[in-house]
């Protein structure tokens, strides 16, 4: 029987889609068993090399630049962290300067804002300021010079996590194991190459039982406590094995896929765990420690359980009796606002002349107000504030109602003098938050203020600072001179006033209400800063610095360098002597001396003002 044309053509496409599946089959294991799938993949190794090699310095610290891992989960645990660290860490805006001055990092707000420079920065805490240098040293041929480049740009992008890790460096354990790990890496790699040349039979043979003779150790154990006696002999004869096999001219290719699958792996892994690490330690520094926040709730509750008696009506002639003198401090830590206060009453023979003015939120103001109604400070008066009840932003209805405590950033500078050396130094610094800016407002019937920071310990008599002369300025304030306004041109445009002016401290702040009030020097800031933030180009607290910066210009007056040493919170080479003599120490950076990350040489300074004799402190666990 003939079949229709149309059906021997259908059978025909069928016995040559059956012939091609088969053919197909054949070839596909074909293929993986001559090692094709190898050379694909030795491509892409290749390709990431080339990246790496060629890109410059700065590049190799870029978090945006993410590298290929063999471990998918590993990596995108490392997005995640380096997504993390940018929600904490903000920076400052994109049109920031990309020559000089390479970064400028806000460090109170959750926002970021990224720079245009190749230099990827997690940032840390809310302020950060040095009264020196903290220079990189310049590159050099010797091993320091390198050590000191890497750690030097480790802190432009990872910050003060960095200074604490050089602090806190432990030394590698199971050194001996890591060693045989990797001797064994470079056999495996080159034996493949050594096995297929036959005059190298006796070669190939000490190779693969050096091979498996660590294979058997290291399958037994991962300390160096447990590694079988004589082992140092072996890794001697290891080695001599594989300086042999180094010897012999060979084609390299499986030798190099394999060491930069080494090499990459190694980095990747190196990457993830930095990242990491500045996450916790990020994390570490900003969380509130849980006996700081059960103190709080602890007081909060009592406060609404038994009200104190209201001492607000007896008190009220003094909180604004402008022939006192009057001290400020913005705050939500009980502890560190205690302190300043305490630390201040102690070394003063003024005590009852003396008025505190707690300016916190509502949510630590219960706990703040028993606080200070339950503990005494010789015969000074302490007035808590909410400032979310004083309505004072109906002015401007875009600026923040909450409070803010003094912006803390950090710039670095890199010089680009002699391109074949790189330079960086990194300077911290604060100012005042859009916070500060009420003031007048607050104490309307005031003429000056001391303006504390709650990271600050008192050493010295502040009563000589009402009496000093700011010759017609606002401020009053500690110079820091290591960064002038001409290095932040870039950052604050053209309206320097005098580049030459050096940029200022707070921390302590004598402040002239009345020559603020007449200079109208909050409208000014509330101008710049409304400039700054319709270009929409940066967060509110990146334009709140730029507006300070700008506002103060010619209207700081400088005090003497006596009067205030910085860096406690970030700088562990500061000279104890000096510490012992300056005026008021402040802890500005991520260490706070309350928390666990402190730096514990410069606490006890800290510490010894704390009130201990409370019931409160006890149940709590707080002992910082």
């Amino acid at each position: 029987m003939t079949l229709p044309a149309a059906k021997r053509r259908w059978r025909a496409f069928v016995i040559a889609a059956v012939l091609g599946l088969v053919l197909l089959s054949m070839l596909v294991p074909l293929a993986f068993l001559l090692g094709l799938h190898n050379s694909f993949h030795s491509a892409t190794a290749y390709a990431t090399e080339k990246q790496s090699s060629a890109s410059n310095g700065l590049e190799v610290y870029n978090q945006d630049k993410g590298s290929n891992s063999a471990n998918q989960s590993k990596g995108d645990q490392s997005t995640h962290a380096e997504d993390l660290i940018k929600r904490l860490i903000p920076t400052l805006p994109k049109d920031f300067d990309t020559s000089a001055l390479k970064e400028v990092e806000n460090k109170t707000t959750g926002e970021v804002a990224g720079l245009p420079v190749p230099i990827g920065v997690p940032k840390p805490d809310r302020r950060v300021n040095s009264t020196r240098i903290g220079g990189a040293a310049e590159v050099s041929g010797n091993k320091k010079g390198v050590r000191e480049e890497s750690e030097n740009f480790c802190e432009v992008k990872f910050g003060s996590y960095c200074l604490w890790r050089q602090d806190h460096k432990e030394e590698m354990k199971d050194y001996m194991v890591k060693k045989l790990k990797d001797r064994l890496y470079v056999a495996r790699a080159y034996y493949p190459s050594i096995a297929k040349l036959p005059a190298r039979n006796k070669l190939s043979q000490e190779l693969k039982q050096n091979i498996q003779e660590f294979e058997r150790v290291l399958s037994e154990t991962s300390t160096d406590a447990d590694l079988p006696q004589q082992m140092g002999k072996r890794l001697e004869k290891m080695e001599v094995v594989i300086a042999r096999a180094k010897s012999i001219v060979l084609d390299c290719n499986n030798v190099d896929k394999k060491l930069r699958q080494l090499v990459d792996l190694t980095e990747d892994e190196a990457n993830f765990h930095m990242k990491q690490s500045a996450f916790l330690y990020q994390l570490a520094v900003q969380t509130v420690p849980k006996s700081l926040h059960c103190l709080s709730m602890r007081l909060a509750v009592e406060y609404f359980k038994s009200p104190p008696p209201d001492a607000e009506q007896s008190m009220a002639e003094k909180y604004m009796n402008p022939s006192l003198q009057h001290f400020v401090i913005f705050s939500n830590n009980i502890l560190a606002s205690s302190v300043v206060i305490n630390s201040t009453v102690m070394h003063t023979r003024e005590g009852e002349n003396q008025v505190f003015h707690v300016l916190t939120d509502g949510e630590n103001y219960y706990s703040m107000k028993l606080w200070f109604l339950r503990n005494s400070y010789k015969q000074a008066t302490v007035q808590v504030l909410n400032i979310e009840d004083l309505n004072l932003y109906d002015q401007d209805k875009e600026t923040p109602s909450h409070l803010s405590l003094s912006e803390e950033f950090r710039v670095s500078f890199h010089s680009g003098e002699n391109p074949s050396r790189t330079y960086t130094r990194t300077q911290y610094m604060s100012v005042f938050s859009h916070s500060h800016y009420l003031l007048p407002k607050i104490f309307h019937a005031l003429e000056k203020l001391l303006v504390l920071d709650d990271d600050i310990v008192v050493q010295r008599d502040l009563s000589a600072l009402w009496s000093l002369d700011l010759e017609g300025k606002v401020n009053g304030a500690l110079q820091f001179c290591e960064v002038r306004l001409a290095q932040l041109k870039n950052y604050l445009g053209e309206n320097i006033s005098d580049g030459n002016s050096c940029a200022w401290m707070s921390g302590v702040n004598i402040v002239d209400l009345a020559r603020w009030r007449e200079l109208d020097l909050t409208g000014t800031f509330h101008r710049l800063l409304q400039e700054h933030l319709n270009r929409g180009k940066e967060s509110f607290q990146a334009a709140s610095v730029r507006a300070t910066l700008l506002a103060f210009q010619d209207l700081v007056h400088p005090l003497d360098d006596t009067w205030m040493l910085s860096g406690l919170g970030h700088d562990y080479g500061l000279n104890i002597e000096a510490v012992k003599k300056a005026g008021v120490l402040h802890f500005n950076g991520n260490m706070k001396p309350w928390i666990d990350m402190g730096i514990p040489k410069y606490r006890g300074y800290w510490k010894r003002f704390l009130i201990r004799e409370n019931q409160f402190l006890s149940d709590c666990n707080v002992n910082p």
